[in-house]
């Protein structure tokens, strides 16, 4: 394949039609990462496709390298039985097939939060059922044996943190049948062996296929403080978790190893590799390692709330 082949970058949306700060985010997360890939690739095309199939009815295109499936709101149940959760579905055994016959280009998928539910709901991998109560805010996530270890997630050690905000959760996981899918999960709601901060798993892999999170990774400290700004959601994260617990969400917020980091390098990291796993076949320069985050977040502080 000559080297002018292009990069394309697809956004699955399934925020259907609803306006938050998540394209706003991936946006900036993709960015992020064309830079870097430009940077070793002068000249280098990448087109971006975005499709919204809840609202629009859009199928997931065929001819896409990296494909990143957003969270969305309303029940991930709503799916079944309609035609965009069956294009859903088949996309996803597109990715499945290219990946089992081991072509040299496959396509790569990244599912967020709303989209991670309905893949483990298409591939039976475990319940996904509703929480008695929303969960939202930064919150911790504890990677696993397998997480600390897998390129993913292996940067941020035992836990990191990440906004969260959802209704469902994934829960009793099939070990056994994510093993035949050539997968491990990576990451989940409490330290390994306990179930004190809840039992749903956070993140897997399928392969070099499909790695997923339930968290939103693309989020920012803007979006974040956006959020916050807004008086009827700081209030009801008071109201659920405590003032002791806000003001330690808002320390997290301001410790640049943390919600901004993850922002910076956990998606984009997944691009690079992915890019750099399809380098020889395209022609690519593969891209190097970014620069630690601390100094580009350290020179633009948001003051303290």
């Amino acid at each position: 394949m000559p080297a002018s082949a292009p990069l394309r970058i697809v956004f699955i949306d399934m925020n259907a039609g609803v306006q938050n700060q998540a394209m706003r985010c991936l946006a900036s997360v993709v960015s992020h990462f064309e830079a870097a890939a430009r940077r070793d690739n002068p000249g280098l095309r990448i087109e971006e496709r975005r499709v919204s199939p809840r609202d629009t009815g859009e199928a997931p295109p065929r001819d896409g390298d990296l494909y990143i499936a957003t969270g969305g709101p309303g029940s991930p149940w709503e799916g079944p039985g309609t035609r965009w959760y069956d294009d859903f579905r088949r996309f996803v055994d597109v990715v499945l097939d290219e990946q089992e016959r081991g072509l040299a280009v496959a396509k790569s998928l990244f599912p967020i939060c709303y989209s991670y539910e309905l893949l483990t709901m298409h591939l039976e991998l475990a319940r996904v059922e509703e929480r008695d109560d929303r969960k939202f805010g930064v919150m911790p996530v504890y990677t696993t044996t397998a997480g600390r270890v897998h390129p993913l997630l292996a940067p941020f050690g035992d836990r990191l943190f990440a906004f969260e905000h959802r209704h469902w959760e994934v829960v009793d996981f099939d070990e056994a049948k994510l093993a035949r899918l050539h997968g491990q999960v990576l990451a989940t709601e409490s330290r390994e062996g306990r179930s004190d901060k809840g039992s749903a798993v956070l993140g897997f892999h399928i392969g070099r296929a499909i790695e997923t999170v339930q968290f939103h990774p693309e989020a920012d400290l803007s979006g974040i403080f956006h959020w916050l700004d807004q008086p009827e959601h700081s209030q009801a994260f008071r109201d659920a978790y405590g003032e002791e617990t806000y003001q330690r969400m808002l320390r997290t917020l301001h410790n640049p190893r943390r919600v901004q980091r993850v922002h910076a390098e956990l998606i984009p990291g997944w691009m690079r590799r992915r890019f750099n796993a399809m380098a020889e076949e395209r022609g690519y320069n593969r891209i190097e390692e970014d620069p630690p985050i601390e100094s580009s977040v350290l020179a633009s502080p948001i003051p303290l709330a």
